[in-house]
């Protein structure tokens, strides 16, 4: 049992007991409460990840990003088809156009807060093995010498991921949570009633598409750059926060990368995870980025136990009211058949090769395009459309949208533990 089945049991369970008056579990009364809450909580998780990452991403290398190359292939094909997929189903089920769309990009995007079983644990600091020559070269091999307290950089160097089916869906769970956003957005203009003209389309291309994916990760990456150098390599003493071990820079971080992309319209969650990445770059082996991810990892936690007591909650005073057999058949085909078919499909199931810089092998990629958590950021995204357009069929949303965290929590959760087990073991005895 997972951490996550277990609070959600627990929530269930204090669901049943007498609720205290003038509490109101009802999604589409608090809304913007939810959306507040889980907005947190999801970008407490994207630095927690951009922060656990090891494997570094250097922008010309064509091998590092190669490397990547299963992330890139979840989020490019993987990702579109689990959307597509989703919407189409929710169409031919009877749903406004507008609505199953929406359904689709909020259950497309891999959780970064539910997740934490089949992601990376942390960041890996300190000497590791070395590499075999040209491997595992990052961001790091461009830095100066490491502030005191750090390794060295042939050390840093070998810093690196090395179970790829962790890194994939951790990654992807950085990324797509940002990339998702288009999507709802275009639900939004559907249900505004504003997508009826050739042009309306292409401006959602150029900018929703476009325009705000790349002020997201210019802006993210900079200022993560920035605060790296200052906290690892600045010339005042007093502004080197590795030295003085002060981990809240991961907070600080988390807050003005949100703040700066926010104002200049791009997308905040993609800017924080770029923030993360490249803050985890500097001096890649340094203890300081285990401090930063703990402190992060802490205050996810909270949020996590707050938002799954209360999901449990709602499951039993009336959250899942409006769930009839679609919603049922939505949830459970995404699960157990479109999330996974589309990540095979991305993944494109062939063996390892060493021609092949990031491919998984077949069962690897089995593992990989199961394991789709969906969560809290699910949550985010409904009450954020909701916030801005009206949908009829919102509160069938809301109970389809909880069922089906509800079925990944506990599918997922059961097979977690043993299914990566199983790919430790193997990949050991290879």
């Amino acid at each position: 049992m997972s951490a996550a089945m277990v609070l959600l049991v627990v929530g269930v369970v204090v669901g049943l007991l007498p609720m205290p008056q003038g509490l109101d579990l009802d999604p589409l009364a608090i809304g913007p409460q939810i959306e507040r809450i889980t907005e947190l909580a999801v970008l407490v998780a994207l630095m927690g990840v951009g922060l656990a990452i090891d494997r570094p991403l250097r922008l010309r290398d064509r091998a590092s990003w190669a490397r990547w190359s299963p992330t890139w292939r979840l989020l490019a094909i993987g990702m579109p088809i689990t959307i597509a997929g989703v919407a189409l189903l929710g169409w031919g089920l009877g749903l406004a156009p507008a609505a199953a769309l929406l359904l689709g990009a909020a259950l497309a995007p891999t959780d970064p807060v539910l997740a934490g079983d089949v992601q990376v644990g942390g960041p890996h600091v300190g000497p590791a093995e070395p590499k075999a020559e040209g491997e595992g070269e990052g961001a790091a091999s461009e830095a100066a010498a490491p502030a005191e307290g750090g390794v060295d950089e042939e050390a840093a160097e070998a810093v690196d991921e090395e179970d790829d089916v962790r890194f994939a869906l951790t990654s992807e769970a950085g990324l797509n949570d940002g990339l998702a956003f288009p999507f709802v957005g275009a639900s939004l203009l559907i249900a505004a009633g504003t997508a009826t003209s050739f042009g309306s389309w292409v401006g959602w291309l150029a900018w929703d598409l476009v325009g705000k994916v790349v002020i997201a990760v210019v802006l993210g990456a900079a200022l993560g750059a920035a605060l790296g150098r200052v906290a690892f390599r600045s010339k005042r003493p007093t502004l080197r926060l590795a030295e003085q071990g002060e981990p809240l820079l991961a907070i600080a971080a988390l807050v003005m990368a949100y703040g700066l992309v926010q104002v200049a319209h791009g997308y905040g969650f993609l800017g924080v995870f770029a923030c993360g990445l490249t803050l985890r770059a500097a001096e890649r082996g340094h203890e300081y980025h285990r401090s930063m991810h703990d402190v992060v990892q802490r205050l996810e936690r909270l949020l996590t136990l707050i938002i799954l007591l209360l999901l449990g909650m709602g499951v039993t005073n009336g959250l899942l009211g409006a769930l009839d057999w679609r919603g049922v058949l939505v949830a459970l085909a995404l699960v157990f058949l479109i999330r996974p078919a589309a990540g095979v499909l991305s993944l494109r199931l062939r063996p390892r090769s060493p021609d092949l810089p990031g491919g998984l092998a077949r069962k690897e990629a089995l593992a990989a395009a199961f394991f789709g958590v969906r969560g809290v950021g699910s949550l985010y995204y409904l009450a954020y459309a909701a916030g801005h357009e009206h949908f009829p069929e919102e509160r069938w949303l809301w109970s389809t949208v909880a069922f089906a965290i509800v079925v990944s929590v506990v599918v997922h959760g059961v097979l977690a533990t043993p299914v990566m087990g199983y790919l430790e073991r193997r990949r050991t005895a290879l």
